[in-house]
């Protein structure tokens, strides 16, 4: 015979597993895959950027898996840490310029989702902060193991036509909202992008209804997945974040941060430095296995960072957790990748740096941002012009032809196949050079690559 107190226990075990269910079934889709977690207390969703990649596997059979690209990056690892140990490291602080593409339906600067210059450069200001681990900023003064990244950010001075810019990008469409993830990678990050080997390009938008915050594409160790096109390639390469949450209302208090939903939570910057943490190829600390403590066979902990403490969950506000008792150490709630409030967090650690720079240093479209010149001022001797630059005709079959203005010739080209492989390059001496065999190419998509003195420019063209 079951007594009341049994039966109580009973009844309450079996509503807590409806109640679980029943969220479970509630939970919202992004790019049409339910999302693994949402804040319990406003049903903000903090990170789409693993559903994005299971989204981009599945459009592009091409796409390296996850394992692919852990198998590729581990004996780097390896090796950048066998050279620290023989003191054959050479620290060099990594600067990445960015472009902010601010997506608005033409309403005045400063109002809703065209958000104010100062709102966009107070993020930028977030973002060397935390990487940096700057004197008397949270990372600083509340976390005294937190890692310096040794990376920093710098809005462009130089768009892709060589012409001088502030790096914000503000773009009108026809439309307010983007609620449909898919159209903003299949419609809009294809035709506002800035070449993604020279910029890191950030949308800011209005997510509308979606209670989405951001998400970003991770990094690839090779140029498979479609590069160019709209299948996770280089058209779509960047971050994308919801115009509330970008910027810091510390630092520039007019912006425009949204309602009373993430005024306390989500208002200082940390959804970018969380974003792109994911484009330089972090993982969520809790390695998006959240069910279970059990590590994998290849790292010590399932985020392949040692020095975060292993995690079965998502954090969120700013609780003391321990979901993983029988590892070392608690959750590490202040960690830019775990979920929690923008006030919380407060480190990347050494692991993640590490991590960071080995990609920064090997994966084609990251270790290109080296090299780039986008943050570099346009001087007054910069006269060759770039926009008047063209191709045709386009699709090409034997020819393709570089267009130019006036007499002004480019010094070279190298062009590209869909690999990202050279396939040819030739110094431009006269007019009859800008005209390119093309006969013997496989059909396909390729890229040219324009130089001229410290300016370059590249374009797509199609082989039919």
């Amino acid at each position: 015979m079951i007594n009341k107190a049994t039966q109580k226990a009973l009844l309450i075990s079996l509503l807590s597993l409806w109640a679980l269910g029943m969220q479970a079934q509630e939970l919202p889709k992004v790019f049409g895959r339910t999302v693994k977690s949402v804040n319990p207390d406003n049903g903000i969703i903090r990170c789409a950027t693993d559903e994005y990649e299971a989204y981009l596997q599945e459009k592009d059979p091409k796409r390296e898996t996850r394992a692919a690209f852990e198998a590729w990056l581990a004996p780097k690892i390896a090796e950048a840490r066998a050279k620290k140990l023989e003191g054959k490291s050479a620290a060099a602080v990594i600067t990445i310029p960015v472009v902010v593409h601010v997506i608005q339906n033409g309403d005045a600067v400063g109002t809703n989702e065209n958000i104010p210059d100062g709102q966009v450069l107070s993020q930028i200001e977030v973002l060397n902060q935390d990487y940096r681990r700057l004197f008397d900023t949270p990372g600083y003064n509340d976390n005294p193991v937190g890692a310096d990244v040794e990376i920093e950010f710098c809005m462009a001075q130089r768009d892709p036509d060589g012409n001088p810019t502030n790096g914000i990008d503000r773009v009108q469409k026809a439309q307010a909202t983007w609620s449909d993830e898919t159209a903003i990678d299949n419609n809009l990050k294809p035709q506002t992008y800035w070449d993604p080997t020279e910029y890191l390009n950030i949308w800011t938008v209005n997510f509308g209804s979606s209670q989405l915050l951001g998400y970003a594409q991770f990094p690839n160790y090779s140029a498979l997945g479609g590069v160019g096109t709209n299948n996770g390639g280089s058209s779509t390469d960047g971050v994308v974040i919801g115009y509330q949450y970008f910027g810091s209302s510390t630092i520039y208090p007019a912006g425009n941060y949204g309602g009373s939903i993430n005024q306390n939570a989500y208002q200082f910057g940390r959804t970018a430095t969380h974003e792109i943490g994911h484009y330089l190829g972090l993982l969520h600390v809790c390695g998006d296995d959240f069910n279970t403590c059990t590590v994998n066979s290849t790292d010590s902990f399932k985020d392949y960072c040692p020095d975060t403490p292993a995690s079965k969950q998502y954090n969120y506000g700013c609780p003391f957790a321990n979901s993983c008792p029988s590892s070392p150490g608690n959750d590490m709630v202040k960690n830019y990748m775990d979920y929690t409030d923008d006030s919380c967090m407060n480190i990347f650690t050494q692991d993640q740096k590490e991590r960071m720079i080995v990609i920064m240093n090997n994966a084609p479209r990251r270790a290109s941002l080296l090299t780039s010149m986008a943050c570099q001022p346009v001087a007054a001797t910069d006269s060759f012009k770039l926009q008047g630059i063209n191709l045709y005709p386009n699709p090409a079959t034997t020819v393709i032809n570089i267009k130019v203005t006036g007499n002004d010739l480019p010094d070279s080209y190298t062009i590209y196949n869909s690999l990202w492989q050279t396939v040819a390059a030739a110094k431009i001496a006269n007019n009859a050079n800008l005209a390119i065999n093309t006969a013997a190419y496989s059909n396909g998509i390729y890229f040219v690559k324009i130089d001229k003195g410290n300016q370059s420019k590249t374009l797509k063209f199609i082989k039919n």
